[in-house]
């Protein structure tokens, strides 16, 4: 039984996967793949095809073909994107690029033609890269067009001697041209259709924010004797049409147009006001209510003047609102994050820590920052009982925070005995699916009753 909640959740992951804010990775998976598979089938065409006319040398440049093909395919079926699309891209870059110049020398008879194949290469590289630095991807695109260009624009060839035959060229012109074109058109049409996905959900975004669509929901945080002593709001989207929508699926866009600064302040306003109306409900008075926190939100120059009049507005207790930061914000910009902080902690607000662990802060940050709470990372939780090493990190992890006077809590907990090796380890509160999914306001109201009464 204690497997099941484990076991939705993964099938849970797996469907939001699908859906449209993670549509662009599942066509640059499926681009890869097909691009593998090409490189396969072509490298295995041309190795025949010139093993036949005796030119060892090019067969031994196809094999180098179809083990690039293999590779790509293998690290794309592991999840290993990044490391996929260097070695595509290097490879592709060096063989039609050496094709072109060695091979396919324009004459008047028969112009130069895989050098075409640079043109979709290049587009491919600006949706391959995208959430790359731009020196990467924009670097990549610009070699593409820079080789293309001098390639179309002289015969030059470094092995002179070694092109082939005018027959092929000349059928082949044809080919190449025409494949090349399809290609063009192919990645220009997905290109478009993501800017036009893209476009689309910025829009309903914003409709979302003017038409009261966004909701909160509460995921219950309980001690060692299972009070609850507060809880995380969760943003969701009550979508007309698609019903309600994880933030998953449009957090990540909601960053990269900055539509979270705006998405962010509603979260804290309607977090301040729900804490304001527990206020009045006994069992509910004592309780704390997390809200993460967006760098680009944090970073804004009037976020603590924000934060201070809402509290001031709502005439809540700052103690009661805990502002969860992640650790890269941590790593970018320390001196601003450590100014904010300690403004609002003179005022009470507390922080904490959100997936500790799996940045890239180090301890010297963390001794200079003013939190109250380091939350341990539901990955480490889940593999605590059967991974070593997250043991380590998970004892470790409470031992700081005790050191340090922080309080520390576990997400993610699932089964009875994550949370028994948890409390046998030190840590004192938990979160997650053993003791409830994250609820809307009615549902956590009367769990958090009969808990606390």
């Amino acid at each position: 039984m204690t497997a099941k909640p484990s076991l939705f959740k993964r099938l849970q992951q797996f469907w939001i996967c699908a859906d449209l804010g993670l549509i662009h990775n599942r066509r640059e998976r499926r681009m890869r793949i097909l691009a593998s598979l090409v490189m396969l089938i072509m490298g295995v065409i041309w190795a025949v095809f010139f093993a036949l006319r005796g030119a060892w040398g090019m067969v031994v440049m196809d094999m180098v073909l179809i083990l690039s093909g293999l590779t790509v395919f293998t690290l794309t079926w592991r999840q290993h994107v990044r490391s996929a699309n260097l070695v595509l891209f290097s490879v592709l870059l060096v063989i039609i690029s050496g094709m072109a110049a060695i091979l396919d020398v324009p004459n008047a008879t028969a112009p130069r033609a895989t050098h075409l194949y640079l043109l979709p290469l290049g587009v491919a590289a600006l949706m391959a890269f995208r959430d790359e630095n731009l020196g990467l991807r924009y670097g990549v695109t610009s070699l593409c067009l820079l080789i293309f260009t001098v390639l179309a624009a002289t015969s030059w060839t470094p092995l002179p001697g070694y092109s082939l035959p005018d027959d092929v060229r000349e059928s082949g012109t044809w080919v190449q041209t025409c494949a090349a074109m399809l290609m063009l058109f192919a990645l220009l049409h997905v290109l478009q259709t993501d800017a036009a996905e893209r476009s689309e959900l910025e829009s309903e975004l914003q409709k979302a924010l003017a038409r009261k669509q966004f909701e909160l929901y509460y995921q219950p945080q309980v001690d060692s004797t299972g009070r609850v002593i507060g809880a995380e709001a969760l943003l969701r989207w009550q979508h007309p049409e698609r019903g309600l929508v994880s933030p998953a699926e449009f957090i990540e866009h909601a960053e990269q147009t900055g539509l979270i600064i705006p998405i962010g302040q509603w979260v804290l306003e309607t977090a301040c006001a729900q804490l304001r109306a527990w206020a009045q409900i006994p069992s509910h008075r004592a309780l704390c209510l997390a809200v993460n926190i967006s760098q680009k939100q944090f970073c804004q120059s009037g976020f603590v003047a924000e934060v201070l009049a809402l509290i001031t507005r709502y005439e809540i207790d700052a103690s009661r609102l805990q502002l969860e930061l992640t650790e890269t914000m941590v790593v970018d910009d320390m001196e601003d994050l450590t100014r904010k902080m300690s403004m609002l902690v003179e005022h009470g607000v507390t922080f904490a820590l959100d997936d500790f662990g799996t940045g890239y802060s180090s301890l010297s940050h963390l001794k200079r920052l003013p939190l109250s709470k380091l939350k341990i990372d539901q990955s480490f939780v889940f593999d605590a009982l059967t991974d070593a090493n997250s043991e380590t990190i998970i004892r470790t992890v409470i031992a700081l925070g005790q050191s340090m006077g922080l309080s520390v809590i576990a997400e993610g907990v699932e089964t009875q005995a994550q949370q028994q090796f948890l409390l046998n380890s030190g840590c004192l509160q938990f979160q997650g699916y053993l003791l409830s999914r994250p609820l809307p306001l009615e549902a956590f109201s009367a769990f958090t009753q009969a808990h606390n009464s």
